[in-house]
């Protein structure tokens, strides 16, 4: 049984734990804040780009991109966005887990040793205990917080790479973020690039009416341009879609954190008072008993 000492210093390390608990809840929500204003600006980007690529694939045009042929899958380069932090439940554990699946079912396909590439301090350990796979260094710009120019390069590179064959294709893996209380681990294919249709991704209330452009210089031009942006741009997007849901999983688990911290304390609280009550008991016994034998 637990002594008075011992009660105290328990009491006193949980009011700790849910003092930091509390503090990270607090600084997660004001990251998400600025996470969502992100992505909420990213996002009509994303989608007037396609738009303008769907335009221009719709015009007779004799120039097939490069980014966009498909070919049997020898090498694959895999992206996976982790976080730099902890205390963020299971979301660097999820991403693991597709990593892991997306890796044995390209090594189905015949791909030996797919190679990964890892964004984040949380997941790199991680990746490096996997075997058989090619472990890749990402730009330093990652690293130092500098995301816009880290995407930039790590999609520089990859298209690079695809367009010398190194890699058949490349894709990447993310939390995708729906709302505060739900995110799911998907599987983006950024190369080749499949662009979608304009039904695909809207509604018939949100189909745009067909408009009359007319391009200059010419769709060989324009396509060299547009896909290395599109790929740049959707690469963007499911960063900040993964930044957005580690914060939204962070506030759930210091919430849920501190919530078990407050029953613990409560508990102990209640034991403290019964030892405390037990040896006030004891003293008042031994007092009374003292006086009648004197």
């Amino acid at each position: 049984m637990a002594t008075m000492r011992e009660l105290k210093r328990r009491i006193s390390s949980v009011q700790s734990s849910q003092k930091i608990t509390g503090a990270m809840k607090m600084i997660s929500s004001a990251r998400l804040r600025k996470a969502e204003i992100a992505l909420s600006r990213a996002m009509p980007y994303e989608e007037q780009l396609r738009s303008i690529l769907n335009h221009v694939n719709e015009r007779d045009c004799d120039f097939v991109s490069p980014l966009r042929q498909e070919r049997e899958v020898r090498q694959v380069a895999i992206v996976i966005l982790g976080s730099d932090e902890g205390l963020c439940g299971a979301f660097n554990l999820n991403l693991y887990k597709k990593l892991v699946q997306a890796v044995e079912e390209y090594r189905t396909q015949g791909v030996e040793q797919p190679e990964v590439y890892p964004v984040g301090k949380k997941i790199i350990g991680d990746v490096r205990r996997m075997r058989n796979i090619g472990l890749k260094d990402i730009p330093d710009s990652f690293v130092t917080g500098r995301y816009a120019e880290g995407v930039k390069a790590l999609s520089d590179e990859l298209i690079t790479r695809f367009q010398r064959g190194e890699i058949d294709r490349a894709e990447v893996i993310y939390t995708h973020f729906k709302s505060m209380g739900s995110q799911t681990v998907e599987r983006l294919q950024l190369l080749p690039l499949s662009p979608r249709k304009q039904d695909e991704q809207a509604g018939p209330d949100h189909l745009e009416k067909p408009r009359m452009y007319i391009y200059e210089p010419g769709c060989r031009e324009i396509f060299e341009t547009l896909y290395p942006l599109m790929i740049r741009t959707l690469f963007y997007k499911v960063l900040l879609e993964n930044q957005t849901s580690e914060q939204a999983i962070r506030i759930v688990a210091m919430q849920m954190a501190s919530d078990n911290a407050y029953k613990l304390l409560g508990s102990l609280q209640l034991e403290y008072n019964k030892l405390r009550q037990q040896g006030i008991t004891t003293e008042l016994l031994d007092m009374a008993g003292g006086s009648v034998q004197e």
